[in-house]
């Protein structure tokens, strides 16, 4: 055999055993006439000595070692003189006796150490190399751990786990599809699945009313820090469900998990928030709510004091930001010109020093008395020695959104948003529908299958642009310090609703029925009450790993072009393919 042990497996217990390890040579060192060796695998490392007086043959194998060659070391496990309280296997090392190279290694190109050397394209284009590194080892023995008690916890409670195709039809609407040409089918594709939607609703039609699946999925999008083109979900669906079912299933799963990987107690029930409330309070459908700082409306109270600006505007709200009334000019004209950039798109910052002596400072001082900024201070819940931010506009939810960020980056900067803290809530009751002016046409706020509050059917089934406007989603979002981890809905089951709804999104019966007619078909033969969510599983890794990048919680991820570097993909296929396909490209060299 090549090893007895693994190179992170040996303690003081060990002493005077003879072993057989195999690994990787981390690094090596001369101390007097004995050598040292890190001897690594992904277990962990354990130091090996060559002592000054072995065999000659054995000093010059160990001298020729150079960084990650592959080796099988044999030996006797001894106590060490110095030990490291940092290393699992720090009491104890191994006095080698025999030393067989199994691969040699030319140089990496970068160190294969916690804090590497190598710039992110390059360790991107050697993954196989920094998949060695210990905190790349330890994303995925997380992912590994959060995968095994999410399959435990669901099979707890009666879920089957079932594989739905990844070549399917494609239904543009939203997200962009990967398309794959079928040689068999000449002129027609495949598409590969944004989500299993559709299938695991069939099964519950099919009579399976606990359904999950940890499945990849993939959307041809725009790549940021927490998105990929391929990207896994916990994907869940369940029968004769209400919305509070549904919410105590997935609440339970994550309070397991948070206990049983982290160690951590989250609330029991977890907060609820309304969609209006959180883009009213936080800008944002996906509120960070470990820190203040919420959002406060001035619209009534800034009007009337001869300010176009503020006496123009359809919206004007503000964020107090603690203790950042000594901001200096500089900081708020940086301030000024960051919430000018393209991200956040305002016209201009207003702010309100509210001073820690009792007294205002404000850019709007030729227009509003101490008294006036008082009254703006008391509204906005300012304390002595607070800053205040204030944004205005013609559209409410578009301020809003700016506010949110604003506040977002203000949390940044003050150090507000600690990853070792996790505030998870709910938010329910999200608008349907999205209306978009320059199409004038409605959107499905999640996805057309999600129903309608029961008690707002009535405004749906209404042709009037406003009442569709007023009617709720039977929709909930799961959501953890800002970032959206789940999402899911209670099901439209009925055959004729699942019409209305095409019809209100502007699908014609026959687009309806080409694109989605087999699950309209199967809701006739008797489709329960159903509903489900899926969680980001990629991003539930990061978040618990406490990172904002997915990246690392990714094997082989693809970088912000969605280009696999490593193996050079996409690429081109050669003519012949083309030919057998019956394809052709419009790209010219």
């Amino acid at each position: 055999m090549y090893r007895t042990h693994t190179c992170g497996q040996l303690r003081i217990e060990n002493v005077g055993q003879k072993v057989t390890l195999a690994g990787w040579v981390q690094k090596s060192r001369k101390l007097g006439g004995m050598t040292f060796i890190d001897l690594r695998d992904r277990y962990g490392i354990t130091q090996l000595v060559v002592e000054a007086d072995a065999p000659a043959s054995l000093v010059e194998v160990a001298t020729g070692l150079g960084r990650e060659f592959v080796i099988q070391v044999k030996g006797e496990v001894l106590e060490r003189q110095s030990k490291n309280p940092k290393m699992d296997t720090g009491d104890v090392e191994i006095k080698v006796e025999e030393i067989n190279v199994l691969n040699k290694a030319v140089t990496p190109p970068f160190t294969i150490e916690d804090v590497s050397d190598g710039g992110d394209d390059l360790r991107m284009k050697y993954r196989y190399l920094d998949l060695r590194r210990n905190p790349l080892r330890k994303a995925l023995m997380l992912r590994h751990r959060i995968a095994h008690e999410v399959r435990n916890y669901l099979d707890s409670k009666g879920f089957m786990e079932i594989e739905t195709p990844y070549l399917i039809k494609s239904t543009p609407e939203g997200a962009r599809d990967f398309v794959v040409p079928s040689r068999m089918n000449p002129g027609q594709f495949y598409a590969l699945p944004q989500s299993p939607q559709t299938f695991k609703q069939l099964l519950m039609v099919a009579g399976y009313d606990r359904y999950f699946q940890i499945v990849r999925c993939f959307r041809d999008e725009d790549l940021r820090a927490d998105r990929q083109p391929e990207f896994t979900q916990i994907d869940c669906e369940m029968s004769f469900v209400e919305q509070e079912d549904v919410l105590n299933t997935f609440e339970g799963m994550m309070r397991t998990l948070f206990k049983n990987v982290l160690g951590v107690d989250i609330p029991n029930p977890l907060p609820r928030m309304s969609w209006y409330d959180a883009m009213d309070k936080y800008g944002s459908d996906k509120p960070d709510i470990r820190y203040g700082m919420t959002i406060h409306e001035l619209t009534e109270k800034a009007k009337g004091k001869g300010f176009s600006v503020l006496d123009g505007a359809a919206y004007i709200g503000a964020i107090s930001v603690p203790g950042a009334s000594e901001y200096t000019r500089k900081q708020l004209d940086e301030l000024t010109e960051w919430v000018k950039r393209p991200q956040v798109g305002a016209k201009g910052l207003i702010y309100i020093k509210v001073n820690t002596d009792g007294t205002y400072k404000s850019s709007i001082d030729k227009f509003y008395t101490p008294e006036d900024l008082k009254v703006l201070a008391d509204a906005a819940e300012a304390k002595a020695g607070d800053l205040i931010l204030v944004l205005s506009g013609d559209n409410k939810r578009k301020v809003q959104t700016m506010l949110g960020v604003l506040r977002i980056e203000m949390g940044n900067r003050l150090g507000l948003r600690d990853p070792k803290v996790f505030a998870p809530l709910w938010i329910v009751d999200f608008p349907l529908l999205e209306w978009d002016d320059e199409t004038q046409r409605f959107y499905a706020m999640h996805h057309p299958f999600t129903a309608p509050k029961p008690e707002h059917e009535a405004w749906f089934n209404s042709n009037k642009k406003e009442d569709l406007e007023r009617v709720c989603a039977n929709a909930y979002d799961f959501v953890l310090n800002g970032t959206e981890l789940g999402g899911g809905s209670i099901r439209i089951h009925d055959a004729e609703m699942q019409k209305r709804m095409f019809e209100v999104l502007g699908i014609s019966p026959e687009d309806a029925e080409y694109k989605f007619g087999f699950i309209i078909n199967a809701f006739k033969f008797g489709a329960p009450p159903h509903g489900g969510l899926a969680f980001g599983f990629d991003r539930v890794c990061a978040l618990f790993g406490g990172s904002d990048s997915i990246r690392d919680y990714i094997a082989f991820p693809k970088n912000n072009q969605g280009r696999d570097v490593m193996i050079d993909s996409p690429s081109k296929i050669d003519q012949e393919q083309m030919d057998e396909l019956q394809i052709a490209s419009t790209v010219k060299e």
